[in-house]
C-alpha cells in the first residue's frame, strides 16, 4: 500500500514506524527540515520538506499513486485541506484526518466532511479517542486496558494477575469448567516484558498480565474473578484542564453523579475558561507539582489521580507525589514509548498512550479485508482485530478444532445477531459473524487473508 503521511510530529512518526515495518511504501511530508532528516534517518521511509497541503508538495510526494493520504499535522485545517487537494486533484482513495477542535466535530456538522464539502473518509480526534479511554480505565479499577467491540458489546481487559489471584496456577481449560457461565477467553499473556498467546494447558502466574476477552456486562465479574474487586474512584483530582482534561471532567459531570472532581491548571486563562465551563467541578489554579496545591486539593483523601497534562514529567512525579501523599491509585498520560518501560517501578497503576490510541485508529482502515476495529497491544507486538467473516471466508464452515488456526492466532469470541458467543472446539463460524481474534504482528496479514473478499465471492 502507498501511504502520504502529513506531519512527522510524534504521531506521525509512530504511523510511519509502524506501517514502513509492515513494508507499506511510506512518504512522510513535514515543514520542519529537523523532523523530516530525523525521520528519513531511523524509518525506511521517503520524506518531504514542504506543507502537506499544497498541490506541488503532494505531487512531488507520489499523490497520484497514492491509497491513503493520513493528515496528522498540529493544525485542523491544514489536515483538511491537505485531504481536499489529495481528493479534487489526484483522486486519492482514502482520507485521514486529525481534527482537534471540537467545533468541528459536533454531530449537527456531520455533513461537512461528506464527499459532496470536504471528503474526509475517517476524522481522528486523538483527544475524544483518547478521554473515552481515560474513562472507561476509571469506570473499571483494576484493568489497565479496556477496548470494547462489536457495538460495545464485547469489552477486551488486560488485568494484572496479583498474588492473591484465584486463577493463577490452574490450566486456562479448566477455568471453563470452573466458571462454565463465564464467557471469558484469556487470548494473551505478557510474562516479564514477553506476550505470547496461551494453549489451554497454560497456567497464569502471579506478575502476569492476561487479555481477556468477555462480554461488555461480565467485565466486573471477570475482573473480580482475577481478584481485582476495587471500588469504582469518586474522589478524583485531575493535573491539567487541557482538551482531555475537560472532555474527562464534562463527561464524569454527565455520567457519574455521585462523583467530585477538582482540576488543578498551570495556565490561569485556561482555569478560569474550564470554570465557566464545568458545574460541579472545582477547578485549582497552581502547578501540579505543588505539594501544597496538592494537599488543598485534598489529594490525601482522593480515590484516583489522572494525570493529563502535557508533560510527560510532570504527569510522572505529579501522579508519584500523589501516592506518597495517600492517593489510592493513579492513571498516568505518557507519550514517549521510553517512559512506559519503568512505570510500574515508580508505583504508576495504569498509563495511557495518545499515540498508541491513535495508531489503533487508523490501522483498521489500512488493514485489508472486513476489518471493523483493530487495538494494538504492548507497542505493536499483537492486535486484538474484529472482523467480518464473509461466505468464502476459510472460517466459514469448520468447528474451530478443525480449522488449524497459527499459534500465533487465537479467536475470543464471535459476535452473531445481536449475541456473544463464547468460541469452544465445536463452534462453527458463519457468514456475517463478527469476530474478535488476537493476532501476534508477523500472524496480521494471515488474518487479514481470512476475512478478504475472494473473487469467486463476485
Amino acid at each position: 500500500m502507498r501511504v502520504i503521511i502529513s506531519g512527522a510530529g510524534q504521531v506521525g512518526y509512530g504511523i510511519a514506524e509502524r506501517l514502513a515495518a509492515e513494508q507499506n511504501d511510506v512518504t512522510v511530508i513535514d515543514t520542519s527540515p529537523e523532523l523530516i532528516r530525523s525521520i528519513r534517518d531511523t524509518l525506511d521511509v521517503r520524506g518531504f520538506v514542504g506543507h502537506g497541503s499544497h498541490p506541488d508538495v503532494l505531487e512531488a510526494a507520489g499523490a497520484m499513486q497514492a491509497d491513503m493520504i493520513i493528515a496528522v499535522t498540529l493544525h485542523d485545517e491544514v489536515n483538511m485541506v491537505a485531504c481536499q487537494v489529495a481528493h479534487s486533484l489526484f483522486n486519492v482513495p482514502t482520507k485521514v484526518a486529525r481534527i482537534r477542535a471540537q467545533g468541528y466535530l459536533q454531530s449537527h456538522y456531520q455533513d461537512l466532511f461528506s464527499r459532496d464539502h470536504m471528503p474526509i473518509d475517517v476524522i481522528i480526534s486523538p483527544e475524544l479517542e483518547v478521554g473515552e479511554m481515560v474513562l472507561r480505565r476509571i469506570a473499571l479499577p483494576g484493568a489497565t486496558d479496556v477496548v470494547r467491540f462489536a457495538d460495545d458489546k464485547i469489552a477486551m481487559v488486560a488485568i494484572e494477575c496479583l498474588e492473591e489471584c484465584p486463577v493463577i496456577n490452574t490450566p486456562l481449560s479448566q477455568l471453563s469448567d470452573l466458571f462454565p457461565d463465564l464467557p471469558a477467553t484469556v487470548v494473551g499473556v505478557s510474562r516479564n516484558g514477553q506476550l505470547f498467546i496461551p494453549h489451554s494447558t497454560d497456567q497464569l502466574v502471579a506478575g502476569d498480565l492476561a487479555y481477556v476477552v468477555t462480554t461488555r456486562q461480565q467485565v466486573r465479574r471477570t475482573l473480580g474473578l482475577f481478584g481485582h474487586e476495587e471500588p469504582e474512584a469518586t474522589r478524583i483530582v485531575i493535573a491539567g484542564g487541557g482538551n482531555i482534561g475537560l472532555y474527562v471532567a464534562r463527561a464524569i459531570e454527565k455520567r457519574q453523579s455521585r462523583t467530585k472532581v477538582k482540576i488543578v491548571e498551570g495556565n490561569r486563562d485556561r482555569a478560569v475558561s474550564i470554570a465557566d465551563q464545568l458545574r460541579r467541578t472545582v477547578v485549582l489554579h497552581g502547578s501540579a507539582l505543588d505539594q501544597k496545591l496538592l494537599i488543598e486539593a485534598d489529594i490525601q483523601d482522593s480515590d484516583l489521580m489522572v494525570a493529563l497534562t502535557n508533560s510527560d514529567q510532570v504527569n510522572i512525579l505529579s501522579s508519584v507525589m500523589a501516592k506518597k501523599l495517600g492517593c489510592k491509585s493513579n492513571l498516568v498520560l505518557i507519550n514517549d514509548p521510553s517512559y512506559q518501560d519503568f512505570t510500574k517501578s515508580l508505583g504508576i497503576d495504569a498509563h495511557v498512550n495518545p499515540r498508541s490510541v491513535t495508531i489503533s485508529r487508523i490501522l483498521q482502515h489500512v488493514r485489508r479485508g472486513r476489518i471493523r476495529a483493530v487495538h494494538s497491544v504492548q507497542r505493536g507486538t499483537a492486535e486484538i482485530i474484529e472482523a467480518e467473516a464473509l461466505e468464502t471466508s476459510p472460517l466459514v464452515g469448520p468447528a474451530l478444532r478443525e480449522l488449524n488456526l497459527p499459534d500465533s492466532v487465537r479467536i475470543g469470541a464471535i459476535y452473531r445477531d445481536g449475541e456473544v458467543i463464547k468460541p469452544e472446539g465445536e463452534t462453527r463460524i458463519k457468514p456475517k459473524d463478527r469476530v474478535v481474534v488476537i493476532a501476534m504482528a508477523e500472524a496480521v496479514k494471515q488474518v487479514e487473508q481470512m476475512f478478504r473478499v475472494s473473487l469467486e465471492f463476485f
